[in-house]
């Protein structure tokens, strides 16, 4: 999978946080006010809430922030009215692609969304047209210099991970969403850093790109991640390194 890394995405979203700092603080903190009114606000029973804390907290989102959303979610500070759709759709050369969505407008969105993909050379799709192609998991992502791989693999699989496998500059841990919490205490009890750790969708197979189209993937995942909307971007694309170094 040259060329291809969920780190890589991870990087590419760390770097918004001084570049958009502002635009990317508002959908982690949207991401809280969701899981906090579905779920509570006690971060011991909902996981979910938990989760989306920490997210926050790993790109410096302020606390304040992360406060007032938990009360606008219980009616402290007012209500809002998000909810949670996923939109799919097909990059250039037929690169499948997901979008976590958090909207109060359906149709605004579906329309914003529609002329993103097609400026950037793609179309978005009908519901089920590319989400048979990804498998949601539990994904952490750790750093070499930390851990030996052995002793990595020997951790996550004994703690109930599927796979450990070296992705680029980084190890990849990938389990089913139910043994994340489990996986997640392991390499917390073992010490081991882990630079993300998140539930998401992770493709199937990938689709190699030319440096063209490959120019044109990232145009579209970088307009997707302005919109205000767009949570999260998933895609089976394998982006040339020549066009991820520019």
């Amino acid at each position: 999978m040259a060329g291809h890394s969920h780190s890589a995405n991870i990087a590419h979203r760390k770097g918004m946080v001084d570049a958009q700092r502002g635009k990317l603080f508002s959908k982690l903190c949207r991401a809280v006010y969701v899981a906090a009114r579905n779920g509570g606000p006690d971060t011991a029973t909902n996981l979910r809430l938990r989760y989306a804390i920490d997210k926050a907290r790993s790109f410096s989102c302020p606390k304040d922030n992360i406060e007032r959303s938990i009360k606008k979610a219980t009616g402290e500070l007012g209500a809002e009215n998000f909810e949670e759709v996923i939109y799919e759709g097909y990059g250039p050369s037929g690169v499948a692609v997901l979008c976590e969505v958090l909207t109060d407008n359906r149709n605004r969105t579906a329309g914003e969304l529609r002329r993103l993909f097609d400026n950037a050379g793609g179309n978005l799709g009908a519901t089920g047209c590319v989400s048979y192609l990804f498998a949601y998991k539990g994904l952490f992502v750790v750093d070499p210099e930390h851990v030996e791989e052995d002793a990595l693999m020997e951790i996550a699989l004994e703690a109930g991970a599927d796979d450990v496998e070296l992705v680029g500059d980084y190890y990849e841990v990938t389990c089913a969403p139910a043994q994340f919490e489990t996986v997640r205490a392991a390499l917390e009890d073992a010490k081991v850093p882990v630079e993300s750790a998140e539930t998401g969708y992770i493709p199937s197979n990938y689709v190699d790109l030319d440096v063209e189209s490959g120019r044109k993937m990232l145009k579209l995942k970088n307009l997707l991640d302005e919109n205000d909307d767009v949570q999260n971007v998933y895609a089976n694309d394998n982006i040339p390194e020549e066009v991820l170094a520019e």
